[in-house]
């Protein structure tokens, strides 16, 4: 089954169980997928929808830390509910032994010698662990392994 059939799936689980608030975020995660799919005129596939929830979750973190620094708790537990509901779309993440050792792997794949390097690196890290890890920490990971 692919992912996009599983969350049209769990929208209509939702609607059955009156879970408004989880039909929501679905819907709006549905929303996400097929105004991708018009603007490039494709259908997407596992992988282009895991990049889709993982922007959202990125959009969704950091409005719960906007609304912390402004005090509005309401709207943080919304966000938080959501942000609950779009993590169990995406794949099991990574330990970070494993992501480590990923990173060690793309070093020597590409040879790299130093900072000037992390482009390649990241090039080859990428498309492995896109949804699995946050590219962020990754990034630094990749910056502190090129600067020994």
């Amino acid at each position: 089954m692919s992912l996009k059939d599983r969350i049209n799936d769990d929208m209509k689980t939702a609607m059955r169980a009156r879970e408004t608030e989880r039909l929501a975020t679905i819907r709006l995660l549905l929303a996400a997928i097929k105004q991708r799919e018009v603007d490039e005129r494709i259908t997407l596939d596992d992988a282009a929808i895991t990049a889709v929830i993982d922007k959202m979750i990125k959009q969704r973190k950091d409005s719960i830390s906007q609304f912390e620094a402004a005090a509005r708790a309401d709207l943080v537990e919304k966000e938080q509910a959501e942000l609950a509901v779009l993590s169990t779309y995406m794949p099991e993440q990574l330990s970070d032994a494993e992501i480590a050792a990923e990173v060690q792997a793309a070093v020597a794949e590409v040879a790299a010698a130093g900072p000037q390097d992390m482009g390649k690196v990241m090039g080859v890290l990428k498309p492995k662990l896109a949804g699995r890890a946050d590219m962020t920490a990754v990034s630094g990971l990749v910056k502190a392994a090129l600067t020994k």
